[in-house]
């Protein structure tokens, strides 16, 4: 069972057939349904979730179809927002691990990865994603949760791991994230899927620019509007594995 946001709805790693988008979740539950005939895997994940309402909208189905797994990534998209307090998070995502810990099932979180190089207000933000990694991982010992630290790779300094917006991963970076989840798990994976890439040829002080001007006309100002106007990227979508099913694809 995955619960979260764009992150875990896999975004930008579109499926091979163009039928939406893959990430790192569906291929951790491909692996893991190997050899397993009675394996079922649930996706609920949604972009532009913010952590409250993955609490409110996800965490009682998971709680409900019982899964023996459940990851929860959230808090993301708080972090962007200047209403973000760490601590209050913190707190609620101690109550929230707490609940799925109870119901018996194996909890995978994750430390996030610095991406404040590559955005704007990147020393605030990395502030506050050192604290809100701070309690995620103190809350992963108390709750005896499996701790995936993407924090702590330096790989993800490579752009190909991140999609053009700079705020997604790649295929390529789910494909690192889903190998460093198996291997918390203590199940192997395809070797290829930690191996690093190797990194773009750097660009001149001209073309950065121009690629920096091509990302904020793109990217960032339609974020900036999307907040100013109240609205998210997961407006009108829905959850692409919503019941615990079998893999058929």
């Amino acid at each position: 069972m995955a619960v979260g946001d764009s992150f875990t709805e896999g975004l930008d790693d579109r499926r091979p057939d163009g039928r939406g988008y893959r990430g790192w979740a569906d291929l951790v539950a491909g692996a893991l349904a190997c050899g397993e005939p009675d394996f079922r895997y649930a996706n609920l994940a949604v972009r532009g979730r913010l952590f409250d309402n993955i609490v409110a909208e996800q965490v009682p189905l998971a709680v409900a179809m019982k899964p023996d797994l459940v990851s929860f990534a959230g808090g993301g998209n708080d972090a962007l927002r200047r209403s973000f307090e760490p601590q209050v998070v913190a707190d609620r995502f101690d109550r929230t691990i707490g609940k799925l810990r109870a119901t018996g099932a194996d909890v995978v979180l994750f430390c996030w990865v610095d991406m404040t190089g590559r955005m704007p207000g990147g020393k605030m933000l990395r502030t506050r994603v050192e604290q809100f990694n701070g309690a995620i991982a103190a809350v992963g010992a108390k709750h005896g949760a499996h701790v995936v630290s993407l924090w702590d790779d330096p790989e993800f300094a490579n752009p190909r791991l991140w999609a053009p917006d700079r705020l997604h991963l790649s295929a390529a970076g789910h494909r690192r994230v889903a190998g460093q989840v198996l291997s918390a798990l203590g199940v192997t994976c395809d070797p290829d899927w930690l191996a690093a890439p190797a990194p773009p040829e750097e660009l001149s002080w001209m073309s950065r620019k121009a690629a920096d001007a091509r990302w904020a006309t793109q990217h960032l100002a339609p974020w900036v509007k999307r907040r100013l106007t109240g609205r998210s990227s997961g407006d009108m979508v829905t959850a692409k594995r919503p019941e615990l099913a079998p893999l058929t694809d």
